[in-house]
């Protein structure tokens, strides 16, 4: 009891020494930027990609391309280091046909990048959760390369759920998570190649549009949310039978305007 008497009175005659010195202790003020890798919340992250749905539709569809590498003579370890520098199944398996048709390494890169071009709206439309007041460019850096169809969706479900600080870390783990998963089904495909027959590893490769199409269903909630998908799904068949070029970037333009406009004219309304 005396030394608590003593540490009390100790603490009193600090906290009088630092007014008298015209001191002012404030509490540490809060970062949106707390560390590189806050360990806890990143695994968090981790951990909920394990418990997605969307870790299944990556390993079929991994399986997929593992499969299509494997049959066009690419090596194992050139495959999953694509699958870190392009992350996205699509513009994989763009990248693998026509290397492994002979196609030049321009028209590729054209190819591919062309076929990324629809995750800009998807980085631009997730920021604006993963950005507060004090967030630094570089941190957006990692998650705006591993934006994806999985990470993206599941990110708009989980993370408005979060402090802010929290939310980069998390977006983080959630995006390697998936990755990780795409390894692994990666080389499952990669050794059962043999195995597995052309009309299954199609419809492997299906897995990613159908899934991303059945989670903005379900994530759907305003008139025009509802709008743009309807108008994506007609538009889409549509313009591809019209050979009409980029077309699934102009079904996006075309859907998302008319939706957004839509949603702007019953706003005004109301």
């Amino acid at each position: 009891m005396r030394t608590a008497y003593g540490s009390r009175r100790l603490g009193d005659c600090v906290g009088a020494t630092g007014v008298g010195l015209g001191l002012h202790m404030e509490p540490a003020a809060s970062s949106d930027h707390p560390g590189p890798w806050p360990l806890r919340t990143f695994i968090a992250g981790l951990a909920a990609s394990f418990r997605s749905v969307f870790t299944l539709v990556l390993i079929g569809t991994y399986v997929g391309i593992g499969a299509l590498a494997h049959d066009y003579g690419f090596s194992l370890v050139w495959v999953l280091l694509s699958t870190v520098l392009v992350w996205a199944g699509p513009a994989q398996v763009i990248m693998i046909s026509a290397l492994g048709a002979g196609a030049p390494l321009f028209e590729v890169a054209l190819a591919v990048f062309l076929s990324a071009v629809r995750f800009l709206p998807m980085v631009v439309a997730i920021l604006p959760l993963l950005r507060g007041p004090r967030t630094r460019l570089r941190d957006l850096l990692v998650p705006a390369h591993f934006t994806a169809a999985s990470m993206w969706v599941e990110s708009f479900r989980l993370l408005p759920k979060l402090p802010q600080d929290e939310r980069i870390p998390f977006c983080n783990g959630l995006a390697i998570g998936f990755m990780l998963w795409g390894h692994v089904g990666t080389v499952i495909g990669f050794y059962l190649a043999a195995a597995l027959p052309p009309i299954l590893t199609a419809g492997l490769l299906f897995l990613t549009p159908m899934s991303f199409l059945i989670s903005t269903t379900r994530n759907c909630r305003l008139v025009s949310d509802w709008l743009a998908l309807a108008l994506g799904i007609v538009l889409g068949p549509v313009l591809a039978a019209w050979d009409v070029g980029l077309d699934l970037l102009w079904t996006g333009i075309v859907a998302g305007t008319v939706a957004y406009g839509v949603g702007r004219l019953r706003g005004a309304g109301a």
